[in-house]
């Protein structure tokens, strides 16, 4: 069993999906700022932009191999972990499909596939985990400002979008269940960025997002409850009303 780490160590994150994308940037951000990573990845057989970065931080970075659809990986996991202690874990893992595809097209392996991958595993992730994060740490995800119920006027995307609303839900009755506690919660939107998931025509960059989401992320720590907010601060609107700390 791994012992917990002292009070005066450099702060951690478990930061769940960071072999490439918002994830690896993430956990590059992060690093800058200090930061220890322990970053999941979900082959062992593959070098991945999370090595490189555990070769330029030397020390600083632990790659653990995950597949978070894996119940078993999951478990194994968690047992590889026990006893450690995180300031943050942040669930970052996703997967979309033909965006032109409608609820009235899509196959129910299709849906499942996507509904599984995005809602159900990532809160699979943080149940598993969450003893892991002390009750002055955070738990965050990342959804999307397209899991807004309020904000879809143009419809499209149509799984995706139910996928991350679902994640929403989740994270509320998440959160609901954790009245009365001090950990901060948040549930992430970090725009419409271009990555292999996002696309080649997002708005953004991945160096627009990244470190304005992860600004939020820290100015979030010690403010208790769950919140949907951008990758600037901005309360996402229409979905999640705010679980404050005692709130019943």
């Amino acid at each position: 069993m791994s012992t917990a780490v002292s009070s005066d160590r450099a702060p951690a994150i478990l930061l769940i999906g960071a072999s490439r994308g918002l994830g690896h940037a993430m956990a590059a951000e992060f690093l800058k700022k200090g930061w220890n990573v322990v970053g999941t990845v979900r082959s062992g057989g593959t070098r991945t932009l999370l090595h490189d970065l555990a070769d330029e931080y030397s020390g600083r970075v632990e790659i653990e191999i995950l597949d978070i659809c894996e119940p078993d990986q999951l478990a194994a996991l968690r047992d590889r972990l026990s006893g450690r202690v995180f300031d943050m874990l942040f669930v970052n893992a996703g997967v979309t499909n033909n965006p032109t595809e409608t609820i009235a097209d899509v196959t129910t392996d299709e849906f499942v596939r996507v509904m599984v991958t995005n809602s159900l595993s990532p809160m699979r992730v943080i149940e598993c985990l969450e003893p892991y994060v002390p009750a002055t740490g955070l738990i965050g995800v990342m959804s999307s400002g397209q899991g807004s119920i309020a904000n879809n006027e143009t419809g499209q995307r149509e799984v995706y979008r139910g996928s991350k609303a679902a994640l929403n839900m989740f994270m509320r009755s998440f959160a609901a269940r954790q009245a009365g506690t001090s950990r901060a919660m948040v549930v992430m939107a970090p725009g419409w960025v271009r990555t292999d998931l996002g696309g080649p025509d997002g708005r953004l960059s991945i160096e627009e997002s990244v470190p304005g989401l992860v600004n939020v992320l820290l100015a979030k720590q010690g403010k208790p409850g769950l919140e949907y907010l951008d990758y600037l601060g901005r309360t996402v609107p229409g979905d999640i009303v705010t679980v404050m700390a005692g709130q019943r």
